[in-house]
């Protein structure tokens, strides 16, 4: 049976649209670095680059090679890390251009340097791509979260926000970092804005 992350991690990626306190363990992902506008092509091709080699893991029984621990599943969704630069800190309105993002694409339990290396060997010979030597492979854990559902478009997640500060507020709890996290279960080219779903999750400690 094919593991369904929509089905077996609900708790981590379809919660509802309201504010829940959630403990995120380590996970592995394929993760790329960018500043600018999301609504560039640079972005979409970072975009790009990270399934090609997140289906290139999915893909390697049906090329020949079973990592380790092996097992079907579907591929996990986007998710992206947001800041600002400094000089985007002191606007009273956000500049996109300011943004600095790490997008990135979660891996199975199974995946490996090994498996990683086949995959960036398979992307370069099959599909060469100018971003390709800025990805990384490495392991993230956020730890005690805040998350909520926003359904709509990126540019009211703010609203969301200040659901989740309210929360955080009324919870004895702090934020730990001004990074906020999104988790995109929605494809935005298939999706009318206004029906967009996205996870957003900031990082938290109980305050003593």
């Amino acid at each position: 049976m094919k593991y369904e992350w929509r089905k077996q991690e609900k708790n981590l990626y379809i919660p509802k649209q309201k504010c829940q306190l959630v403990t995120i363990p380590e996970q592995k992902f394929f993760m790329i670095k960018g500043k600018g506008n999301p609504n560039e092509q640079e972005f979409a091709e970072k975009i790009g680059v990270l399934y090609s080699l997140a289906y290139a893991v999915r893909m390697m029984p049906k090329r020949g090679y079973t990592p380790d621990g092996y097992f079907e599943y579907t591929v996990y969704p986007l998710e992206g890390v947001w800041d600002l630069t400094e000089e985007g800190r002191k606007l009273d309105t956000l500049n996109k251009e300011e943004l600095l993002y790490t997008i990135m694409i979660r891996q199975p339990d199974f995946v490996t340097n090994e498996v990683v290396e086949r995959a960036f060997e398979h992307v370069e010979k099959k599909k060469p791509h100018p971003f390709l030597s800025e990805v990384k492979f490495g392991t993230v854990e956020d730890g005690l979260s805040v998350q909520m559902l926003h359904v709509g478009q990126y540019d009211d997640e703010p609203q969301s926000f200040q659901v989740m500060n309210e929360f955080i507020n009324n919870n004895n709890l702090e934020r730990i970092s001004l990074l906020h996290r999104e988790i995109y279960l929605s494809d935005f080219r298939k999706v009318e804005p206004a029906k967009l779903k996205t996870v957003l999750r900031y990082k938290v400690k109980a305050i003593e």
